[in-house]
């Protein structure tokens, strides 16, 4: 299996595609998104992204003037699906944007009102929730299982949100399997940034633990059984957090990144695909940095070497085989630390199954029901 290349040499655009198919998006409308894009596509990753907010902004605002004559009927689920995809294609044109383009957070806060409506509308397992940490709050989506379940809290990448990890199927998938999910937007990510300026820090348990300590006091959740799984980036995050925070009972990663500093070096040397256009604009702003050697520095600490033998419950690490952005040998480097883990398992996607490409963009079903089953019996609920 391999990416849907839509745009010819054009990783990054392609990676947002491919995304958003796996996220909801009907085919029909890529390609009357796509289709005057081919053009502006062959500028190369940063050009053109302008042109693509205005096609994917038009397409969204498209769905949302036909969800609301749905409204108008008293058709509320055609309502909600319908803001489904228009919040995912203003989400996703807002991600291909440069740090400062004038219409980003327009498209954001569009993006934002039509997730939240479309959850309404649905009558979706989505709860929002806002989890105090120092400097402000974490925004989340929080899916409830039944009873007093276990829950994993889920962790974006660099350039995620949580509504693109609620749509990856995960907390879905683990609600059937008698798991609650938290998706978050940590610091450096979503509304967390964009919203309420919390920077990243290398050090993720300075958000994790307060998460965890916020869990304890819901109702219906197992503060014995809290996981956490990480998608991309968070394949960094996750380990740092349960390194040091032991009230993690399992955790698991969907993609390695266990030395994101010295992918900076390769990507310096242009070794590695990119994950969104303007990188070095995004990442600085990710950071809060005033230039690259403020975000280099800042972003030195990004390395798992020498913390994971804190780690002793289960732990879970898969990556593509084809992960173009991030190479095996970080799954692997992770792996062997884990020597502390009791039950600790590398898993990679092969082309016998798909799933190959980072955070298996390619078909992330895989990927998805395999983390799903682990987490579910490492923390105790089902399979079958």
């Amino acid at each position: 299996m391999a990416m849907f290349q839509y745009f010819p040499n054009n990783y990054v655009w392609n990676l947002s595609v491919d995304i958003a198919i796996e996220s909801g998006a009907r085919i029909g409308e890529i390609e009357d998104m796509c289709r005057p894009l081919l053009e502006a596509a062959q500028r190369g990753e940063d050009a053109g992204t302008d042109r693509f907010l205005v096609e994917w902004v038009r397409m969204a605002d498209k769905l949302a003037e036909l969800a609301a004559d749905d409204e108008q009927r008293g058709r509320a689920f055609s309502a909600g699906a319908k803001l489904q995809r228009a919040s995912l294609y203003y989400i996703t044109a807002e991600r291909m944007q440069g740090q400062g383009s004038s219409e980003r957070m327009e498209t954001f806060r569009k993006g934002q009102d039509a997730f939240r409506r479309a959850m309404a509308l649905g009558r979706e397992n989505a709860e929002r929730v806002e989890i105090p940490v120092p400097g402000g709050s974490l925004p989340g989506v929080l899916t409830r299982a039944a009873g007093n379940a276990p829950l994993v809290v889920f962790v974006n990448g660099l350039d995620s949100c949580k509504e693109l990890l609620y749509w990856t199927g995960l907390p879905g998938a683990l609600l059937r399997r008698g798991v609650s999910t938290l998706c978050i937007d940590q610091p450096g990510t979503g509304e967390a940034l964009r919203a309420g300026g919390l920077h990243a820090t290398h050090e993720s348990e300075r958000w994790a633990s307060p998460v965890v300590d916020w869990l304890e006091a819901q109702p219906g959740v197992d503060a014995r059984r809290i996981g956490m799984a990480g998608i991309s980036l968070g394949g960094y995050f996750v380990p740092r957090a349960v390194a040091f925070e032991p009230r993690f009972a399992a955790a698991a990663v969907w993609g390695a990144n266990h030395d994101w500093a010295e992918v900076q070096q390769k990507r310096l040397r242009r070794e590695g695909e990119n994950p969104v256009p303007h990188y070095w604009k995004h990442v600085m702003w990710v950071f809060g940095a005033t230039d690259m050697d403020d975000f280099l520095a800042k972003s030195a600490g990004m390395t798992l070497d020498g913390i994971l033998d804190r780690i002793r419950v289960p732990f879970l690490v898969t990556h593509g085989e084809n992960d173009r952005q991030i190479g095996p040998e970080y799954a692997h480097r992770t792996f062997d630390q884990l020597i502390n883990s009791p039950a600790r398992e590398l898993k990679f996607f092969t082309a016998r199954e798909g799933g190959v490409e980072h955070v298996g963009v390619d078909n992330m079903s895989f990927g998805r029901d395999y983390i799903a089953d682990w987490l579910a019996e490492a923390l105790g609920g089902y399979v079958a």
